[in-house]
């Protein structure tokens, strides 16, 4: 896209910080903080509405689906209109939404909200990737991995925080807080973000279809065997740990924390390693960390062991998913929010469908034989890794 340019953004602030760049930083924060703030209310929402595990299983399936509906079709206005006014759009857009829920006062209407929060969560996130390639593009430097570390730091934020709240004020003000200090942060960071609107001539010539290039559908392919295994651990590690090393709750609990702790940090090394390796290089040691680690886990004779395994496995999947978005993003032919949604889409998946197909072939072969096989979805990954060239500025 032509219009990666902006007056507003092009100046840098103290530091040497730009406008543009805390601006889609702090959108990232933002958009994993609602996530997480949504973790914490589960339990309080079915306490509140009397429903079982199993209906709270499809608000969550709905969640998905929202986001997965909504993925493409924010894609195709990002590639028609650019992603700045897109992200505007869905940043406003999601902000009321975990309100609305919390004050929806039946099961349709919650599961309609809750719908409408996923798809304007994962709206947001095809649109806040593609302005983050347009950063990089206007900087000339990686910064998706550090982008995709402040989702993970508000993620832990919107958890740590509601949980607290909802404690201390209860669901509403839990709800009300957390909605004004979203909104406030979207409010400081959208007027600071890179306008990346293609020109009429590139509109013209932008076609709202799927690519007939291969090329997204195999970075889509890479981040869906990158993002199985981080799936795997989220969902079953704790259980695994526990049924098959005996492991305490308390021990259980620390192979999804040591995981998402390298994982955090790694991410926000991420985007230095990649400039200085390039992103083929960073990819394929990341790559063989996550298998390593990924296999001790599985085949560990103790959880102290197992854990050490989710720990590498989290050092080596924290930068694997933002080089394939960097990738899908500068595809030779395919807009930028095309070959996101595409990617997005089909590398969430690995998070939303894959854990349930865990779960069914564990519940018949245990659950070491399952990730022994996730550390082996990596080797796919690894055997694409020279189209991570595309996350490069310039192609190796």
């Amino acid at each position: 896209m032509s219009g990666i340019s902006s007056s507003r953004s092009a100046a840098p602030l103290r530091f040497g910080v730009r406008p543009d760049r805390i601006a889609i930083s702090l959108l990232f924060l933002t958009n994993g903080f609602l996530i997480g703030s949504w973790a914490p209310k589960i339990p309080v929402l079915m306490g509140r509405l009397g429903i079982s595990e199993s209906t709270m299983g499809m608000f969550i399936l709905v969640f998905g689906l929202g986001s997965i509906v909504m993925m493409p079709i924010m894609g195709a206005l990002t590639a028609r209109n650019g992603s700045a006014l897109v992200l505007k759009v869905a940043s406003a857009l999601v902000v009321p939404f975990l309100l609305l829920v919390t004050l929806a006062p039946d099961i349709v209407t919650t599961a309609i909200a809750i719908a409408a929060f996923g798809g304007f969560t994962g709206g947001m996130d095809v649109a806040m990737n593609t302005n983050a390639v347009a950063v990089e593009k206007r900087m000339g430097r990686a910064i998706m991995s550090s982008c995709h570390g402040f989702w993970s730091l508000g993620a832990l934020l919107g958890s740590a925080l509601g949980g607290l709240l909802l404690g201390s004020v209860g669901e509403l003000g839990h709800a009300v807080i957390l909605t004004m200090l979203a909104a406030a942060a979207v409010f400081f960071a959208l007027p600071m973000l890179a306008e990346d609107q293609p020109s009429a001539e590139e509109r013209s010539k932008t076609r709202l279809r799927f690519p007939s290039s291969p090329l997204p559908y195999l970075v889509g392919i890479m981040a869906l065997f990158s993002m199985i295994p981080e799936g795997a651990i989220l969902d079953w590690g704790a259980l695994y740990l526990q049924r098959d090393h005996g492991a305490s709750i308390e021990l259980a609990a620390l192979g999804f924390a040591a995981f998402s702790a390298t994982m955090a940090i790694m991410r926000f090394a991420g985007d230095a390693i990649r400039q200085r390796l390039g992103a083929v290089r960073t990819l394929r040691i990341c790559g063989c960390f996550a298998l390593v680690g990924m296999m001790l886990g599985a085949l560990a004779p103790s959880a102290e062991l197992a854990i050490a395994g989710f720990a590498l496995a989290g050092i080596g999947i924290s930068n694997m998913v933002p080089i394939a978005f960097s990738a899908a993003g500068n595809l030779p032919g395919v807009p930028s929010g095309i070959g996101l949604s595409i990617v997005t889409v089909t590398g969430y998946s690995g998070i939303l469908v894959a854990p349930s197909a865990i779960g069914f072939i564990a519940e018949r072969t245990g659950f070491s034989p399952v990730l022994f096989g996730t550390a082996l979805l990596v080797l796919v990954t690894l055997a694409l890794s020279r189209l991570a060239r595309y996350g490069n500025f310039s192609i190796e």
